[in-house]
């Protein structure tokens, strides 16, 4: 694009430069799956009631709303190349949708209208219904893709970690319509190509050659990130070319934390280290599952509290409750609640962790602490909304002063909400650490947990942890 040409420059930055390459297939893979759920709902509602009551109408009108959005945001038909993923991005959209109805229902006082054995009756078969049309679109398109659609000759420029990574998602991934013919290395390259199934074609110098010569019609640049300056003259030269340019960032040389894609005003902005806790969808199912899940436990276990504060209160002289200042989301200050399981004695500048046979310990504050049920206070602080049901353990104060430049990127664990148990507790890394590399391996447990945060994520956490308890894994003294 000339350069004395403003006008076309600014024409350029107004248009949307992030599109979303839907095609007509997932737009019809979806239009069946609505088409499935609303033919079970009627037909459930009709076989119950003998017709289609208006409070059924009305959450159906709710229900394709919410999968429309929900499965668009998500990608449910776009982004897995293996069957067993697709349906469990699946069955994660369409738990989502059916958590958001339960909860208006649950909000507008409506849910005593609908018959549970019609609901219960229709989310399982409506899922059933989605993946196996799933299955069918899946195995027809990959039948298709291999005896007929003819696939376009693609290269990679770049021989580097990104290069190779995108070399074998594509040749793996059956919805894309590219068959990478080989890999070009860039001059200024340091890495060697050692893949042997995919061939080194040549240098950057030649690759105008190169497209000629294989009838390349689209070409990936994934250079390494100091080479990120060669972009634009890789641009240029290629620009006039019959072919489509792929720009690959490699954004693996960073430590990403819950990273993705957006636009803003026309700009593509790459989040490389985002909170999951971002005001929207993911921050209110969160909310709601931490309120929701927390006043039902609370009410569900109150005589365990009950006979556990009576316990402690016997045990020895002190308060039933022990509150301690906590680091919480985004290093806010907070006080995490538990049931007294020591003595009472004088707090240290540096809290020291709790060992085996600690003598600060009460004998009952020895049971609960091996059990966990010194933890069942923290039910509040998830009412309250301290802290989250799942989420990286709330350290003390002073440990996170101590591990802070001893554990890489330890502070990243406070980007989300601290949480009553988590994917480090279920791993087995509960209780004590008794060195760095314990602590280490928490910490990349923890952001693990945050870069893929999900509601199923959390149920599956919440479901683990009774069970990991039961088997003893941890240090918890």
């Amino acid at each position: 694009m000339s350069e004395s040409n403003p006008f076309a420059t600014q024409r350029q930055r107004t248009k949307r430069l992030l599109q979303n390459h839907d095609t007509l297939a997932q737009w019809i893979q979806h239009i069946l799956n609505l088409f499935v759920v609303s033919i079970t709902l009627c037909l459930f509602a009709y076989w119950r009631d003998g017709e289609v009551g208006q409070q059924y109408r009305t959450m159906l009108a709710f229900a394709i709303l919410l999968m429309t959005i929900t499965y668009y945001i998500m990608g449910v038909f776009r982004r897995f190349d293996r069957l067993d993923g697709a349906i469990q991005h699946l069955a994660r959209a369409w738990g989502i949708v059916i958590i958001i109805l339960a909860w208006t229902a649950f909000l507008t006082r409506t849910s005593e209208e609908y018959s549970r054995q019609v609901i219960v009756y229709w989310v399982l078969t409506a899922f059933f219904g989605q993946a196996v049309l799933l299955t069918a679109t899946y195995n027809w398109f990959k039948l298709y893709r291999r005896k007929y659609q003819q696939r376009l000759p693609a290269i990679i420029l770049g021989t580097g970690g990104v290069a190779r990574h995108l070399a074998q998602s594509i040749k793996k991934n059956i919805w894309l319509n590219d068959t990478v013919v080989g890999v070009v290395k860039h001059h200024d390259e340091t890495s060697e190509w050692t893949n042997q199934e995919i061939p080194l074609l040549g240098e950057e110098k030649n690759l105008t050659d190169i497209i000629k010569k294989y009838g390349i019609r689209k070409v990936y640049v994934a250079l390494p990130l100091a080479l990120t300056h060669q972009v634009k003259g890789i641009h240029d030269k290629l620009f006039a070319e019959n072919l489509d340019l792929v720009w690959a960032p490699d954004i693996f040389e960073f430590q990403l934390l819950n990273h993705s894609v957006r636009e803003v005003a026309g700009i593509p902005l790459l989040n490389l280290n985002e909170t999951p806790l971002m005001a929207g969808g993911p921050a209110f199912v969160k909310l709601v599952m931490d309120k929701v899940i927390s006043l039902a436990l609370i009410v569900m276990l109150s005589p365990v509290l009950s006979i556990l504060a009576l316990a402690v209160k016997l045990s020895s002289p002190g308060p039933v409750i022990f509150k301690q200042q906590r680091d919480g989301w985004d290093g806010k200050k907070f006080n995490v609640y538990k049931f007294r399981s020591m003595y009472i004695h004088e707090e240290k500048d540096v809290v020291e962790q709790a060992k085996k046979n600690d003598s600060r310990i009460t004998p009952v504050g020895r049971f609960i602490r091996r059990t966990s049920l010194d933890e069942l206070p923290q039910l509040f602080n998830a009412l309250e909304g301290s802290m989250s049901l799942v989420g990286p353990r709330p350290h003390a104060v002073s440990h996170n002063v101590y591990y802070s430049d001893k554990v890489k990127a330890y502070l990243a664990r406070h980007r989300i909400k601290p949480g009553i148990t988590g994917l480090a507790q279920i791993s087995g890394f509960r209780g004590e650490t008794e060195n760095l590399e314990d602590m280490q391996k928490r910490v990349e447990y923890d952001l693990e947990y945050i870069s893929n945060w999900s509601p199923m994520l959390d149920l599956k956490i919440l479901f683990l942890t009774p069970l990991r308890l039961i088997s003893k894994r941890g240090n918890a003294y």
